[in-house]
């Protein structure tokens, strides 16, 4: 029974990393982050290795499946996939019909999972203290960037899903915004929807590689400087704040591949100045009740594994 609710428990989780990565702007890294399944994910992921291969080729399934840690893998990743196709469209309705609520349910849901990731920090140092604000200021400085004119080549968009596939292991910053300063998520987009085999294909071989390649990287921080590195990642998703803060203010478009109209350039103002500037209500007490879901799903989530972990 108890493994039962583990998988149902990690389903869930999944389900949270799906709904999160929908979200442009958002990061399931964080909820794997704050669920406490980071570290064993970046570990399941780094054992794809040349021991790996060796066993698949011996036809050795059940030496590979335990290898790679498969059944973590698989429920995990039915429970994304669950979530994404489940909730896309009530999160794209979300978006463009309460685009101030739900922006400040993941800010809620953010910054608490910051503040219980830095609570797991058992031993401050200067230099731990002074990671925090440098991957808040990274973050911050990454959500400003502009979006670039990039090329429709191979190479390009082998890079573009190398770079994309890092932040869904990097909490903070979404897969799909960074599609977007590269300048290829319509691109892509466009791609899945024509079938476009080639390019779908050279896509997903730069998300392996960069998936590979960036999961030891973090890992190696993690194993050698771990307080150093969940510093820098809870202030990396407080700065990604500055990319989904609810009160924006347009100022330019641009216009889609499909034609219609999208948001190009956008400044963040504050609540009480919103209803002046866009002629919008800013709806801040539903704003402020949506935060606080936020937080409660979080804390009401770690605690749920907590139990799980003592039973």
């Amino acid at each position: 029974m108890n493994k039962f609710r583990e998988k149902a428990l990690l389903f869930l989780k999944g389900m949270g990393m799906g709904s999160a990565d929908i979200v442009p702007g958002v990061s399931g890294g964080s909820i794997a982050l704050v669920t406490k399944i980071y570290e064993e994910l970046l570990a399941s992921i780094n054992s794809f290795d040349l021991t790996a291969i060796k066993l698949l080729a011996k036809f050795e399934v059940v030496a590979f499946w335990k290898h790679v840690n498969a059944g973590f893998l698989l429920t995990l990743f039915s429970g994304i996939l669950t979530s994404i196709f489940a909730f896309s469209k009530v999160i794209t309705f979300l978006i463009d019909k309460y685009p101030i609520p739900l922006w400040s349910f993941f800010c809620g849901l953010i910054l608490i999972s910051a503040i219980i990731i830095l609570r797991d920090i058992k031993r401050w140092t200067i230099v731990a203290i002074l990671m925090f604000p440098i991957g808040a200021l990274i973050a911050y400085f990454i959500t400003e960037l502009p979006m670039i004119s990039s090329p429709n080549n191979i190479w390009f968009t082998f890079a573009a899903g190398a770079i994309a596939i890092c932040a869904m292991i990097l909490p903070g910053i979404s897969g799909s915004f960074l599609l977007l300063i590269l300048g290829k998520y319509e691109f892509i987009l466009n791609a899945v929807n024509e079938k476009d085999v080639l390019v779908l294909m050279v896509f997903a071989l730069g998300c392996i590689t960069g998936l590979l390649l960036f999961s030891r990287v973090i890992s190696w921080f993690l194993k050698n400087y771990h307080a150093l590195t969940l510093s820098f990642l809870s202030g990396f998703m407080i700065g990604s704040i500055n990319k989904i803060w609810p009160w924006k203010k347009i100022l330019s478009y641009r216009v889609s591949s499909s034609g219609a109209q999208k948001p190009f350039l956008t400044e963040n103002i504050l609540p009480h100045v919103y209803l002046a500037e866009t002629g919008q209500e800013p709806v801040f007490l539903i704003a402020i009740l949506a935060f606080l879901i936020g937080v409660v799903l979080v804390v009401g989530l770690e605690r749920l594994a907590y139990n799980f972990r003592k039973e």
